[in-house]
């Protein structure tokens, strides 16, 4: 199992939780981004830079994962094709995105689109907060002792 990050706006904080459990457990780790993304040096942790443009690093990141891998993402629709090869996905929020749920959470995502671009309504999420931190380190603790064996 490895871990794939999409990095480009992952909250400082959860690359500091998930450094912190990849060492613990010994598991890769690969952070994927358009820019250089500062790793802690460990033979655990890595760090691809992609070239910039639309998907990018969403493209990268469905190159590398494989069935049951974990990738860490805010991007539903890059969660849904993770999900789609077998493999898990973790919101910076904490929401775990399985095959049980991904198609509710894409279609409520599209939905809210459109009513954004409708401008039936404004603003999109609340600002990343001491719960949110939280509930991903919580979650993420509870997907590793789940399926991380050895």
């Amino acid at each position: 199992m490895q871990i794939l990050v999409d990095a480009d706006a992952l909250p400082n904080v959860i690359k500091d939780i998930l450094f912190r459990a990849v060492k613990r457990l010994r598991i890769p780790l690969t952070m994927v981004a358009n820019q250089y993304v500062t790793v802690e040096k460990s033979k655990y942790i890595k760090s691809i830079v992609v070239s910039s443009g639309p998907d990018v690093a969403d493209d990268r990141i469905l190159e590398l994962v494989q069935q049951g891998d974990l990738v860490v993402t805010a991007d539903i629709p890059l969660a849904d094709r993770v999900v789609a090869k077998g493999a898990y996905a973790l919101d910076p929020r904490g929401d775990l995105y399985t095959e049980e749920n991904i198609k509710d959470r894409l279609a409520m995502r599209n939905l809210m689109n459109e009513l954004r671009n409708g401008c039936v309504i404004e603003g999109g999420p609340p600002g990343f907060s001491r719960k949110d931190r939280q509930a991903f380190a919580n979650q993420l603790s509870r997907f590793l002792t789940k399926y991380c064996k050895g």
